[in-house]
């Protein structure tokens, strides 16, 4: 429900009906014949208006909200959950392959792509009622053998060398635009992190300042869109359209992302990803299909991936394998800051990185200091959670000199009102890089996520259950005690239990497999070196943002 969420942000006006008091005139010619009505358990009711007494009517349908229309409105930014999503789900999934015939002419090649964050989740909550823990891993190879044994998908990766990619040309970016800064171009620095979908739409809608300043390097979902639909696609002797792929994300703005304009290809009809579903939805699926995540699958525990068989087995003789989660250092919302800081690294190996939490521990500024001249060399923060991203944008657009706009109710045109370079520059070293994620915590928290475990409303949540309110051990049945059965309601955001998520997330990771990734990395650079387009290797990795224009005025709306 919205009133769990602590890090909600309520809707502006533009999503909000203006309320006036309707005035009592004399019933015009073509006015509506028929009034609007709702009962006491909140369902409407046409009814009409000529009949001397008001009887029930015809019940109306409740209103939904698909993908397209919620990226149409410019009014409000909410939390992840408050998104009404009926275009994409784990019953559009069971539909879809229900009507995929694999002897039809129509018949499109299943393929699932699943993120880190969504397989740490699944681990901590599978580990939560287990004997012994389960490793997100194991979780990968069990949903393996699940999508291709009972599902009929033909290949199932996860997002980790996708992300491999996007780190790289993240890299690649920021170097380009530290170039460019220097040489004497605006709006290049600080540069902000763009795999979080929950900020691109709060910037596009309310900060369209800040717009220049994002990164155009593609998020780890996207990229594995760009690869299974195009580079896959090739391998296989596809056309896009001929795909249809699943992702399993942690966060419900994830579909939003999925169904942007910029990701759909108008020659074959097609989007990079067809249907996201998240880390929860998944867990429906799999009682749908009555498959426990908790009973292992031959070949679990393997060094190298086992093979599971497919409708798909022997349709191609070289398939794609990705390396499995892939390892990394830094956050568990992808590393994009840890990967500018190990780059600078390994060209300033002398230099001293220090750390400073500001606010609290999802507000962490980053510096690299050169211990010689004590120059600082680089300067960057992680922020998440809206109530520090909004202090983040203050805090750029002051350095930069932009009047920081106030969103859709106030309708202010973005421009520069002062030259940093003429107000004699701030005391302050500047950001160089921001790493932003709409959620506190980061993606392990993500609205999708499994939810924490039901625990006893009456118990104190520092203590087990076998131990009394002052913290003494006790045996309740040998004492002929009965427990309350009342459960607390798990909500979304126990730091509690994102701290096991988060454990879940850098617990035993599979060898590294960097032989395997250098040769796809080869393979992908000779398929985007072909014909000598270099515009190719732009399209494959990066996109680009647009401001979204509200045509509401604060200062017109009647209340």
């Amino acid at each position: 429900m919205l009133a769990d969420l602590n890090d909600f942000i309520t809707p502006s006006q533009a999503c909000i009906k203006p309320v006036s008091a309707p005035e009592n005139k004399a019933k015009a010619p073509g006015d509506a014949s028929t009034e609007i009505h709702i009962d006491s358990a909140g369902s409407y009711y046409e009814i009409s208006s000529d009949l001397p007494t008001k009887t029930s009517g015809q019940k109306l349908e409740q209103a939904q909200i698909n993908l397209n229309d919620c990226l149409a409105c410019s009014g409000c930014i909410t939390s992840a959950e408050s998104v009404l999503i009926t275009l994409q789900s784990h019953t559009e999934v069971l539909n879809f392959l229900k009507d995929n015939d694999p002897v039809s002419a129509t018949y499109r090649v299943p393929i699932v792509s699943i993120a880190p964050q969504s397989l740490a989740s699944l681990s901590a909550s599978v580990s939560s009622s287990s004997r012994s823990p389960i490793t997100s891993l194991q979780i990968l190879r069990r949903l393996v053998n699940f999508f291709r044994e009972d599902m009929g998908f033909a290949d199932v990766f996860d997002t980790t060398f996708g992300r491999h990619l996007v780190l790289k040309d993240h890299v690649r970016e920021f170097q380009e635009r530290k170039t460019n800064a220097s040489n004497g171009i605006e709006n290049q620095l600080p540069m902000l992190s763009s795999a979080c979908p929950g900020w691109i739409c709060y910037a596009e809608k309310t900060h369209p300042e800040m717009l220049p300043f994002i990164a155009q390097t593609k998020s780890p979902q996207q990229m594995m869109g760009t690869l299974v639909k195009e580079w896959i696609a090739e391998k296989y002797g596809l056309s896009p359209s001929d795909i249809y792929h699943v992702t399993v994300m942690p966060c419900y703005d994830k579909k939003l992302e999925a169904s942007r304009s910029d990701f759909y290809n108008d020659l074959y009809s097609t989007r990079d990803v067809d249907c996201v579903i998240t880390t929860a939805e998944l867990q429906y699926l799999l009682r749908d299909k009555g498959r426990d995540l908790e009973t292992p699958v031959p070949g679990e525990l393997y060094v190298t991936p086992p093979t599971f068989p497919s409708h798909e087995t022997t349709r191609w003789k070289d398939r794609i394998v990705f390396p499995e989660l892939m390892e990394h250092q830094g956050t568990s919302s992808g590393s994009y800051l840890r990967s500018i800081i190990s780059h600078l690294q390994s060209i300033y190996p002398d230099a001293h990185l220090s750390t400073k939490q500001l606010r609290n521990v999802d507000h962490v500024e980053y510096t690299l200091t050169s211990p010689s001249s004590k120059e600082v060399l680089f300067k960057a923060a992680k922020c998440y959670g809206f109530r520090n991203l909004q202090n983040v944008v203050r805090k750029v657009g002051k350095e930069q000199g932009l009047r920081v706009t106030r969103g859709a109710a106030g309708k202010l045109k973005s421009r520069a009102i002062v030259s940093r370079k003429a107000a004699g520059g701030s005391t302050d070293r500047p950001y160089d890089y921001v790493e932003v994620m709409a959620c506190p915590g980061g993606c392990v928290n993500g609205g999708g996520q499994v939810k924490p475990p039901l625990r006893s409303r009456d118990m104190n949540a520092n203590m087990s259950a076998s131990r009394d309110e002052e913290g003494f051990t006790r045996q309740w049945e040998a004492d002929g005690v009965k427990l309350p059965h009342t459960m607390e309601e798990s909500r979304w955001g126990d730091r509690e239990w994102n701290k096991v998520v988060e454990a879940a997330y850098w617990a035993e990771a599979p060898a590294p497999q960097k032989e395997l990734a250098e040769k796809l990395e080869l393979e992908i650079e000779d398929y985007l070196s072909r014909g000598g387009d270099e515009s190719r290797k732009t399209t494959f990795f990066r996109t680009q943002y647009r401001a979204v224009e509200s045509d509401v005025v604060g200062l017109a709306v009647q209340w």
